[in-house]
């Protein structure tokens, strides 16, 4: 590999796990090597941070792995090359020596910062480009799916740091930071106890982000989950995080439950949006509100693709029967379960990964001609016009722009355009947390 160009993209083509560089300065605290997509999400946070005024604890390692990576590359790990000072100093000279594409990414930081924010739970993003859109520069970013850092690191230009449950990844976080983004995942809470407040969340992920707020103090947070989580456990499993979050210091308006589809995406997909200030910074919980759900102004058919989608994402005549089968016998039970067409005027469910995820949002489209298989199927592609939503179609619901880049397989994809937020409503949320602290001069 010496002399050769070397492309952070590499290892959007092949498990990162495949790839590592070693050397004195891989070594973590503890003395174990520091696997290659950790050393990426280090170098690439140190780089995108460089002309930034926080304070990344992890500076000094970041920038020996980049010396490592540069010797490595240019095959002269005997001895430093006399102009990797200016490299050091020189985004030209990154680009040219290291990584020229590593500055090209669709979705960079605005160039009039106004405040910071880090990105939990980060997924591909979407709280991210919201935030962004907004003015915000991210300061740190965490995901532990490797299939979601490529995505990340293809529109972003940053591998996020990995599990945030390890103390090694939290000491990663700048001291300094406004907001803190998460879209925790939902797990069973214990609520044994009777306090119902910050020890009740143990060996919860939603304590990993209450132990955040509690240690860094920013200013303010922004959680997002499943409608579900308001009645879970006879809406015990709330109050334990409400509680939560007022021992840890924050004012909490009231949730509220968001529909994506009253934000410009045509998906009814309903989240539940949890906003907090931290107590001393004088607000009320009346200084917040979320913003108006009114109108639905977008339609399945403004995000159908623009031209005819491959025969691959038509269904084959027996799964379509299948399917029919399927919905017949649960309708006979008087269930309403199956699949679902979703008309050209409509709405889709909301998207999600597993079960029916993609079953519920079928749609006709007969502008494909040729219906010749081009993967194994059993029976032939229908004549129907049935087929499902694509990967770029699911991003469009999601209120991502087709500039962002899909570097995954379709499972891949469909899983992550699932598990992620809806942009539009995020964003408008978004608007309305700066606003309460930009009315109190606190931004």
């Amino acid at each position: 590999m010496a002399n050769k160009s070397f492309s952070l993209f590499d290892f959007c083509k092949k498990r990162a796990d495949k790839v590592q560089i070693f050397g004195e300065e891989s070594l973590d605290e503890e003395g174990n090597v520091i696997s290659f997509i950790d050393q990426a999400a280090l170098v690439t946070h140190f780089l995108q941070l460089r002309h930034s005024k926080v304070d990344t604890p992890y500076a000094g390692k970041a920038e020996s792995i980049l010396h490592l990576w540069y010797e490595f590359i240019r095959g002269e790990r005997s001895q430093r090359p006399n102009d990797f000072v200016g490299v050091a100093e020189s985004e030209y000279g990154y680009q040219n020596y290291l990584f020229p594409d590593l500055f090209q990414e669709p979705f960079p930081a605005p160039k009039n910062l106004k405040f910071t924010f880090i990105d939990l739970f980060a997924g591909i993003g979407g709280f991210r480009m919201a935030f962004q859109n907004l003015g915000g520069e991210c300061v740190f970013s965490s995901e532990w799916d490797e299939q979601a850092k490529k995505t990340y690191f293809a529109n972003y230009g940053e591998v996020p740091f990995g599990d945030i449950t390890k103390e090694s990844t939290k000491n990663k976080i700048p001291k300094d930071f406004d907001i803190l983004c998460a879209g925790f995942p939902c797990q069973a809470f214990s609520l044994a106890g009777k306090k119902l407040g910050f020890a009740e969340t143990r060996g919860t992920l939603f304590f990993d982000v209450a132990e955040i707020l509690r240690r860094y103090q920013p200013k303010a947070f922004f959680l997002e989950n499943v409608k579900g989580l308001a009645i879970h456990d006879k809406g015990k499993t709330l109050k334990t995080i409400l509680n939560t979050l007022d021992e840890v210091g924050y004012i909490v308006p009231e949730p509220q439950i968001v529909n994506a589809m009253y934000f410009g995406v045509p998906q009814h997909r309903e989240r539940i949006y949890i906003v907090g200030f931290r107590k001393d910074l004088g607000l009320s919980a009346e200084d917040f509100t979320y913003p108006e759900q009114k109108e639905v102004t977008k339609k399945w058919i403004d995000v159908r693709e623009e031209k005819p989608v491959p025969a691959k994402y038509y269904l084959s005549t027996t799964y379509q029967q299948t399917l029919i089968n399927h919905k017949a016998r649960h309708a006979a039970k008087g269930n309403g379960f199956g699949y679902d067409i979703i008309p050209d005027d409509g709405v889709s469910h909301a998207i999600v990964v597993g079960g029916m995820g993609r079953e519920s949002n079928l749609v006709i489209d007969f502008r494909q001609k040729d219906l010749t298989p081009t993967t194994n199927i059993k029976g032939t592609v229908n004549t129907d016009g049935w087929r499902k939503m694509t990967p770029r179609e699911w991003a469009r619901l999601q209120g991502y722009p087709d500039t962002f880049k899909i570097v995954v397989s379709d499972a891949s994809a469909y899983k992550q355009f699932g598990n992620s937020v809806a942009v539009p409503a995020i964003q408008a949320t978004a608007t309305q947390l700066l606003k309460s602290l930009q009315d109190k001069k606190i931004l």
